[in-house]
């Protein structure tokens, strides 16, 4: 125990053997903003494509007539912008950070956005990225949003805890391949996220299987899909299998993301959010 400690719990924010009381590092939302549902959208591993299964479920939220955001938390390498083909920076206004919105009305937030130069590496430590994910939620105007997808960098460093601790996550999609190494993965994931109270909503097994044009026939490329048993073994109520499919990455690349037509992940969305 620290020699000044006051026995005062409720006004501390060190963690010793003597607290009684978990501190609450909740974040205050943007004064002038509302958000109703959060979900983060995580993996155990990098390369899975959480930002493409971000886009999509955003891209899909918003056909529905709702009103969406995305807060790009992998500052390291954002890629939501170009999902969107958004360019430029953004601005401040009376009511703070404005975010920017893509061609059906999504507001989205990402480094990539106040940087002169998006090429530029980000080279920061864990603690000062994770506080600019956080002034993302306290500093940014969102406005009324229905929902906000959180595209989560990989892993469960100080980015992922910052984000759970912090913002009012309502649940997590994990997203992972169909590689040897998927079950380590997903447990990660689904254990951070029990860890934190939050409940997995979804399992989305991107790169799952390729489609023969002349057949239809489903190619596992990357090994057999294990995305519905590990759904039962982890109890997770959602499942969504993605192909390989050069048609994603053509609108991804031509930052087209919102002319994609992917039927079941519009059927996805609707059990998440």
């Amino acid at each position: 125990m620290a020699e000044e400690c006051t026995h005062d719990c409720s006004t501390c924010g060190k963690s010793c053997g003597e607290r009684k009381e978990k501190f609450d590092f909740a974040a205050k939302l943007n004064a002038a903003s509302s958000v109703k549902r959060v979900v983060a959208v995580a993996s155990g591993k990098g390369g899975v494509g959480k930002s493409f299964v971000t886009t999509m479920l955003a891209v899909a939220a918003a056909k529905k007539g709702l009103k969406v955001g995305i807060l790009d938390a992998d500052v390291t390498g954002p890629s939501i912008p170009q999902a969107f083909g958004l360019a430029g920076s953004t601005y401040k206004s009376d009511d703070g950070i404005e975010p920017t919105m893509t061609n059906s009305g999504i507001k989205v937030i990402s480094l990539n956005m106040l940087v002169d130069d998006p090429s530029d590496p980000v080279i920061w430590r864990g603690p000062v990225i994770a506080g600019l994910v956080k002034q993302f939620w306290t500093d940014v105007h969102w406005g009324d949003l229905d929902v906000m997808f959180v595209d989560m960098p990989p892993g469960t460093g100080d980015v992922p805890l910052t984000v759970f601790q912090s913002l009012p996550v309502d649940g997590v999609v994990v997203v992972s391949s169909p590689q040897e190494l998927v079950e380590m993965i997903v447990s990660k994931s689904v254990k951070m996220a029990k860890a934190m109270e939050k409940p997995v909503l979804g399992l989305v097994e991107n790169m799952s299987y390729l489609k023969c044009p002349d057949c239809g026939k489903e190619i596992p490329v990357f090994g057999r899909s294990r995305a519905k048993e590990l759904a039962e073994k982890f109890a997770i109520p959602a499942v969504l299998r993605l192909p390989v499919d050069p048609s994603f990455a053509a609108a991804i690349d031509a930052g087209a993301a919102e002319t994609l037509e992917i039927p079941d992940v519009d059927s996805f969305a609707e059990k998440v959010f």
